[in-house]
């Protein structure tokens, strides 16, 4: 299991880090006194509603970064996967979000519905390999429908390592 601290605070949101040392789940507060454990899920620092707010049928955006450092957001379907703390999207193969990454190995979807909103922040890579894109083809048709055949479809995997939102 992962350990995770607050980092900073902004407008009475936390932001949870992963830590690389595995141990147990611990949250502390900015002053380093433990938070309420019973509040928080094991996922990522996600809490139990944000898990069901990200289990919900929503688009979302993705934030990944140009080559002349400008940020690039284009609205997108993803589906978070608890079970290894993964963000899989699928996408066309030369898209400018796949040339984006080939620059810059980080990148953010966010969900936002009313007042509701998650951030899922952290290393992205682009896989090509059909196994890799049957995984994520099989995540969107759980979550949306089954999509298009696309004989240059990729998969986009963000491994979370930032949450912030207030779902």
């Amino acid at each position: 299991m992962e350990r995770y601290q607050v980092g900073r605070t902004v407008n009475s949101r936390h932001h949870y880090r992963r830590q690389t040392t595995p141990s147990s789940f611990t949250q502390t507060t900015p002053s380093g006194k433990p938070a309420n454990p019973t509040i928080y899920t094991q996922h990522m620092g996600l809490t139990a509603a944000q898990l069901d707010f990200l289990a919900e049928t929503h688009l979302g955006t993705l934030t990944t970064i140009r080559s002349d450092g400008s940020p690039h957001v284009v609205a997108i379907a993803f589906t978070y996967l608890p079970e290894d703390g993964t963000v899989q999207i699928i996408t066309n193969d030369g898209s400018r979000k796949v040339r984006n990454l080939a620059t810059s190995d980080r990148a953010a979807v966010s969900q936002v519905d009313g007042r509701r909103w998650v951030t899922l922040e952290g290393p992205a890579v682009v896989l090509r390999d059909p196994a890799s894109v049957a995984k994520a083809v099989d995540a969107f048709t759980s979550r949306y429908r089954t999509p298009s055949h696309n004989p240059d479809r990729v998969a986009i995997e963000i491994t979370v390592d930032r949450v912030v939102g207030n779902a």
